[in-house]
């Protein structure tokens, strides 16, 4: 594990806890955010910059976590420290890297994923290992890592950036939403232990957004069906109501909210952000 030079002043400060100026929620808090070098994390991060709030990016590359926090120092104060969050030791010394520098992490974002795309009698064993290990296994390391101090200073928010595949199938992708469903059970079930602890853990469930691996799939789209990639870009937004892709920035408004002391009262939920294409009675 290493960890990237700080990207703002200020650090090793000690936190503020006044709540900070007005308009800024989280003044003083320390945000991680993980898989935040690019698309709907580097988004996240931003909106927590934007309410005041410390951050930290935590991904596998040094060198693109280094470009994001140039990008977002003007911002506010940024820091960032790779790790594999499949990996337990790479996250235990990430967060107390982390924590030297902003901190105990108050506000923990799990964005970390990856996506495979294979026919279920095709896919192979250490496919389906990397797609539990990435999405499920990455996301308990890092609730692990942060819970224990937010109920013990009893405030804290947990959002885990799950997915629709959370919430229902896809064909060709059984061992993603096989993990993201695991994201989902697992988002309520600590969100009952924690509630009435001051910490709420709730997830927010993209549909096809512009990201990498909406990119990636189009790729694999257009190389198996003979569809152009603007044809298979419209084949994927033909799901969400809108007729279009969802954006990061609108993900991560989703994520900047439920993060909010305002959103306190918001615990367990798993909210879509796809233009209508889930809808629970």
């Amino acid at each position: 594990m290493s960890v990237a030079a700080d990207a703002a002043s200020g650090a090793g400060a000690a936190p503020r806890r006044d709540g900070g100026p007005a308009g800024l929620a989280l003044q003083g808090r320390h945000a991680l955010v993980t898989g935040a070098s690019r698309g709907i994390g580097y988004e996240v991060a931003r909106a927590l910059l934007a309410q005041g709030a410390r951050v930290t990016l935590l991904g596998r590359s040094q060198h693109s976590l280094q470009q994001a926090a140039a990008a977002l120092a003007e911002l506010g104060e940024v820091y960032a420290a790779s790790a594999d969050v499949a990996r337990r030791q790479d996250v235990d010394a990430a967060f107390a890297s982390a924590a030297q520098h902003f901190g105990p992490v108050d506000i923990l974002v799990n964005n970390a994923g990856q996506a495979v795309s294979q026919r279920f009698d095709r896919l192979s064993e250490e496919q389906w290992q990397q797609m539990l290990a990435v999405n499920l296994t990455g996301t308990f390391h890092c609730m692990q890592a942060a819970l224990p101090g937010m109920l013990q200073r009893q405030w804290g928010r947990i959002v885990n950036v799950a997915s629709t595949a959370g919430l229902v199938g896809y064909a060709y992708v059984s061992a993603y939403c096989a993990a993201k469903h695991a994201v989902v059970g697992l988002t309520r079930s600590v969100a009952l232990e924690a509630a009435g602890k001051g910490v709420t853990v709730n997830a927010v469930c993209p549909g096809y957004t512009e990201t990498d691996i909406v990119r990636e799939a189009v790729s694999n789209i257009s190389d198996k069906t003979g569809m152009s990639p603007e044809q298979a870009r419209a084949k994927l937004a033909e799901r969400n109501p809108q007729g279009r892709l969802v954006q990061p920035e609108e993900v991560a408004c989703a994520v900047q909210w439920l993060c909010l002391p305002q959103a306190g009262a918001v615990n367990g939920q798993s909210i879509p952000v796809d233009g209508g294409e889930v809808m629970s009675g």
